[in-house]
């Protein structure tokens, strides 16, 4: 092996070089410094007359691209997550890949019935609890919008639910600034406080601007209590190429970098160096059937383009994976499945979220939660690579046993092949009669008996008595405000 060589193999994936890298970004600089997004937030307005934005007439700014580079800076380079315990257990930055659930979906396939319905409450706690039993599931999303819930509380309940049947990082939304801080009051109160859940976040709050570059005044305000409360955010757009976006890949990559990168602006104004993950979702409408496509190739290309952008400028990067355009799951499913986690690991996104996603992101199913875990796992053991180091290139091995001779009594596969080997812990590997012997079950049958399972047996780690008590109450006072 040649001198400095590395002993480690390991896949590798980018999009962009780094000339493309440059052009984009200048592009990005350019429609911000001579188009301007509009922003509908009085306050937000006036941060950016004071930071050195151009304010027009109607809410139009113009940012000078000097003011775009700073707040690139002043973001922190990389956000650490804790659980609900205070155990870091998400270091978000470089090419470190965590994956979870999605949010607000208005569908869910019944476990028991099959039949697709609305989404209930109680399917926020299965989801949840499904989630908190999976290794490979790092944080719980919001997941489901609960249709039994009265409007106005949603986000609320779903917060409450998730905290108490996991110990894993939220990830959430909220409908409004209103929701924002009765959901902050609820976290402060399990963190044991504003300082506390500040040092240690176990949170993290999903927001977006509105395709094509505007910020409205409910998403902004949502944005900047969260960098004046030090709670960490993800500001990402939602754009769809050749509706509310160009048409072409690298045009709809420029409008929504430019969303998220003015957003950015605005977000570090309010309190330099707070937490801020963002990143972009350019996807397609597809023109014939009228829907959004979650797994396009378009789509995935501009996964990798973004990533790839964010970590040039040095910030925690969003992404999507585990989601598929199927209305059930089929085989359609697993395929997207698979495609879209390799991907987003490939593409070193940081926070993964839409694993169990369905229907375009309107249909939940829980089982697909335990689908996405099993293929986080294979993924994540293709993403470790292998070593070449002289122990693991084996010659004194391969001398020993020589031509025709076996490998499997030797104790160097017994020391070897369980950390060089991936088992499955779902997908079938038995042979034809073996299977047949085992009762022949597909492996969707499979992921519905390890959802009952999980359903039956798994306790997560209840909240404190007194911090479970402190809940209530505030979803009592939430509940008696919105009936006033």
């Amino acid at each position: 092996m040649e001198a400095g060589a590395s002993n480690h193999c390991q896949p590798r994936f980018r999009i962009l070089d780094d000339a493309q890298i440059k052009r984009i970004h200048a592009a990005v600089l350019e429609i911000l410094d001579e188009v301007g997004v509009r922003v509908n937030h009085p306050q937000a307005l006036d941060l950016l007359s004071n930071g050195g934005a151009r304010v027009m007439d109607g809410g139009l700014v113009q940012f000078p691209s000097a003011l775009v580079e700073d707040a690139i800076a002043s973001a922190p380079s990389h956000l650490v997550i804790f659980n609900r315990n205070k155990v870091p257990v998400m270091d978000l930055g470089d090419r470190r890949t965590y994956f979870g659930t999605g949010t607000d979906l208005p569908k869910t396939v019944d476990l028991e019935t099959r039949e697709i319905r609305d989404t209930r409450a109680d399917d926020i706690v299965t989801s949840t609890i499904i989630s908190d039993a999976l290794p490979h599931i790092d944080f719980i999303g919001s997941y489901g919008l609960p249709m039994d819930v009265p409007a106005g509380l949603h986000y609320i309940r779903c917060f409450q639910l998730e905290a108490a049947n996991s110990i894993k990082p939220i990830f959430f939304t909220a409908g409004s600034v209103e929701d924002l801080a009765v959901i902050w009051e609820m976290a402060c109160a399990i963190a044991g406080g504003p300082e506390a859940l500040s040092a240690q976040p176990f949170l993290i709050s999903y927001n977006e601007p509105t395709s094509p570059l505007t910020h409205s005044k409910e998403a902004l305000g949502k944005l900047m209590f969260c960098a004046q409360n030090q709670i960490p955010v993800n500001y990402a757009p939602a754009l769809l190429a050749g509706t509310t976006g160009p048409v072409t890949m690298a045009g709809a990559l420029v409008v929504a970098v430019a969303e998220a990168l003015s957003g950015l602006v605005i977000h570090q104004l309010t309190r330099k160096g707070a937490p801020i993950s963002t990143g972009v979702a350019a996807t397609t409408m597809d023109m014939l059937e009228a829907t959004v496509s979650y797994t396009s190739p378009e789509f995935r290309l501009t996964h990798s383009a973004c990533a790839d952008l964010f970590h040039h400028y040095g910030l925690p990067v969003w992404g999507t994976a585990g989601c598929s355009d199927s209305q059930y799951p089929d085989l359609q499913t697993g395929a997207e499945y698979g495609f879209t986690l390799l991907n987003a690991a490939l593409d070193g996104a940081n926070l993964i979220h839409d694993c169990g996603y369905l229907g375009q992101g309107f249909v939940a199913s829980p089982e697909l939660i335990i689908l996405a875990d099993e293929t986080i796992a294979m993924v994540k053991r293709y993403m470790r690579g292998f070593d070449i180091d002289s122990e693991h290139l084996a010659l004194d091995v391969i001398r020993q046993v020589g031509p025709g001779g076996n490998f499997m009594q030797q104790k160097h596969t017994l020391d070897f092949f369980k950390q060089e080997h991936w088992q499955p812990g779902i997908f079938n590997r038995k042979n034809l009669p073996n299977w047949i012997k085992d009762g022949q079950k597909k492996t969707d049958d499979k992921l519905l008996e390890k959802a009952r399972e999980i359903l039956a047996t798994h306790q997560p780690e209840a909240l404190a008595a007194d911090i479970k008590k402190e809940l209530d109450r505030i979803w009592e006072d939430a509940q008696r405000k919105t009936r006033q």
